[in-house]
């Protein structure tokens, strides 16, 4: 058992998944000789060699089209994008090729590749290194998008991407990269893409959330408890956006009759307005209170002094349980 940031935690997984599979290749801006932007490839390339670890070119769109001919001939590629906000000129390599490729062939040809980025804010960095974009990808049809939460499911979920058999994005919330440690198993392990994780058990509330949120919802239960306030709460953490888990949030929310969604993300067009939707669809005669969300602002990222504003806050998440525990017909 090794107690591990998420940093130390992705270290690990690619280190393991480039030990079991030969196939795996890592590859990115300074994420060879440097170990990448946040050193999460730090060793690699001087345990595996210049073959498998390497530093690519300030030219993203290059990075995901080089990975395309490898998937198709049998490698396994991880590639790192520095930004999430530096994906944009990957977009057409992504939604054009990448994500068509098993029903463009017939499914002659998979594309099997994981793409990992850093996003969201919390971190103080410019507009560009601070988005949560999740929802545009999850959008396309073809592509698996996960956001772990923990150093023990950023493991288990990063190594289930490199077996998938289709492409998956993996998006790493920078604010909890090296927020706190956990005990994770030494040995390699899998957790399944799509299923989400429930926190904790509650009664009164159902609050779905995922990545750097899922603290803030924890701490929020906590300051209710502190105020003398009995909320029972329904805590879920998707871990996946795309497939997530509706039966586990349909459920949930058969139970407790009331519904909030956290994330960072801008709100209009978001993965809350589309949980919030199915909701509506699956179990609207079961809700207690409107379905409610606390997000980020339809607005490009501020810069760092800012962002806390744009932010989800354990503040925010209070008064918003609040409101729809409240709530009267």
């Amino acid at each position: 058992m090794a107690v591990l940031n998420n940093i130390q935690a992705l270290t690990h997984a690619l280190d393991l998944a480039m030990e079991k599979h030969q196939n795996v290749i890592v590859y990115g801006e300074d994420a060879g000789y440097e170990g990448g932007v946040f050193r999460a490839t730090v060793g690699l390339q001087q345990k595996y060699g210049e073959e498998r670890c390497f530093d690519a070119p300030i030219a993203e769109a290059t990075l995901v089209g080089t990975a395309v001919g490898m998937a198709i001939n049998g490698l396994k590629p991880v590639v790192e994008i520095q930004f999430e906000g530096f994906s944009y000129p990957i977009i057409q390599q992504l939604f054009t090729h990448v994500a068509r490729m098993r029903n463009r062939s017939r499914g002659r040809f998979s594309c099997p590749m994981v793409i990992r980025m850093p996003m969201g804010g919390g971190i103080r960095a410019l507009e560009h290194h601070s988005e949560a974009m999740e929802a545009m990808f999850a959008h396309n049809p073809g592509l698996k998008v996960v956001i772990p939460s923990t150093p023990f499911d950023t493991k288990g979920l990063l190594l289930a991407a490199v077996e998938s058999p289709d492409p998956v994005l993996f998006l790493e919330p920078t604010k909890i990269y090296r927020a706190f440690k956990q005990d994770i198993p030494d040995e390699y392990y899998t957790l399944p893409i799509g299923e989400g994780y429930k926190v904790q058990e509650g009664t009164d509330v159902t609050i779905v959330t995922y990545g750097a949120q899922v603290g803030d919802c924890e701490k929020a239960i906590e300051q209710l408890k502190g105020e003398g306030k009995n909320v029972s709460v329904d805590l879920i953490d998707l871990r996946t956006i795309q497939p997530w888990d509706r039966e586990m949030v349909i459920e949930s929310v058969k139970k407790t009759g009331r519904l909030i969604v956290v994330h960072e993300a801008v709100r209009s067009f978001s993965v809350a307005a589309e949980v919030i939707a199915t909701v509506n669809e699956k179990c609207f005669e079961y809700l207690k209170a409107p379905c409610a969300r606390v997000t980020g602002y339809d607005i490009i990222v501020p810069f760092d002094r800012g962002e806390h504003f744009h932010q989800p806050s354990v503040q925010k998440i209070v008064v918003k349980i609040k409101e729809v525990l409240d709530y009267q017909f």
